[in-house]
C-alpha cells in the first residue's frame, strides 16, 4: 500500500504564494501617482473594452493587475459593497479603507482555503478634499494590505518602477507631468507607449461627487502633446 503524500502547511503556503506571484508577473503594468487636482491611474491595456481601471463609488477608485476576470468579480464586488453601505447608511460612509479591508478578508480566504489562489493585485484609491487625504491601499493576493503614499506600482516590473517613482515622483505635480511620468515607466526602456495602448483616469477632487473621469481620444492626445 502506497504512503499518503503529504505537504508541510508552510510549503504548501509558498507554492500558492510562487504560483500567484508568477500570474501576476505576467501582467502588463498598472501606475497609481497622486498629482496637484487628486489622483492619476495608468494601465498598460490596448483594450477599450476590458478594463483594468474603474470607478467605484463617488469618491474610489479601482486599479488591477494579472487575471482579468478574477479581478472582475473583485471589482463587481466592490461596487456592491459599496452600493449597499450607502445605501444602508450614509454615502459618507463609503470609504476606501472599509472597502480595503472587505477585499483583504476575501484575498485572505480565498488564499487560505481554496486550491488555488487568486491571481491579481488591485488598489483601492480614495481621493481627499486636499492632498494629504487621498488614501491609496495596495493589496496582494494574500489579503496583506499596504497603506501607500504618493504612488503604488503593480505589476511585472513593479520593483524597478518603484524605484524610479522614489526617484522622480514629486508632491503637486500637475496632471501632465504625472501622466509623462507614468507612461515613461510603463513603456520602460522602448519606444513611448502609444495613447491608444493606455488607459488613462483620474480622481478629480474637484469633479463634484463623482470625482472619476477617463481620460481618452483628443483629451489623452492634447496631454500626452503636452508634457512633450
Amino acid at each position: 500500500m502506497s504512503m499518503p503524500y503529504y505537504v508541510s502547511p508552510e510549503q504548501l503556503i509558498k507554492d500558492k504564494a510562487d504560483f500567484a506571484r508568477k500570474g501576476i508577473a505576467r501582467g502588463r503594468s498598472v501606475v497609481v501617482l497622486s498629482y496637484v487636482s487628486g489622483i492619476l491611474l495608468v494601465a498598460e491595456n490596448p483594450s477599450r473594452a476590458l478594463h483594468k481601471i474603474s470607478e467605484i463609488y463617488d469618491r474610489i477608485a479601482f486599479a488591477a493587475v494579472g487575471k482579468y476576470n478574477e479581478f472582475e468579480r473583485l471589482r463587481v464586488a466592490g461596487v456592491r459593497f459599496a452600493d449597499l453601505t450607502g445605501f444602508s447608511y450614509d454615502r459618507s460612509d463609503v470609504t476606501s479603507r472599509g472597502l480595503a479591508n472587505a477585499y483583504a478578508q476575501t484575498l485572505g480566504s480565498v488564499f487560505t482555503e481554496a486550491p488555488k489562489p487568486y491571481e491579481v493585485e488591485l488598489v483601492v484609491a480614495e481621493v481627499g478634499d486636499t492632498a494629504d487625504t487621498d488614501q491609496l491601499y495596495r493589496l496582494t493576493f494574500d489579503g496583506s494590505v499596504a497603506d501607500e503614499y504618493g504612488y503604488v506600482a503593480m505589476g511585472g516590473s513593479a520593483e524597478t518602477m518603484s524605484g524610479r517613482l522614489k526617484e522622480s515622483w514629486q508632491e503637486g505635480m500637475e496632471l501632465s507631468a504625472a501622466l509623462r511620468l507614468a507612461r515613461s515607466l510603463l513603456s520602460g526602456e522602448a519606444e513611448p507607449l502609444a495613447p491608444a495602448a493606455l488607459e488613462v483616469a483620474t480622481l478629480e477632487r474637484d469633479r463634484g461627487r463623482r470625482c472619476f473621469r477617463r481620460l481618452t481620444g483628443d483629451t489623452l492626445d492634447a496631454l500626452l502633446l503636452e508634457s512633450g
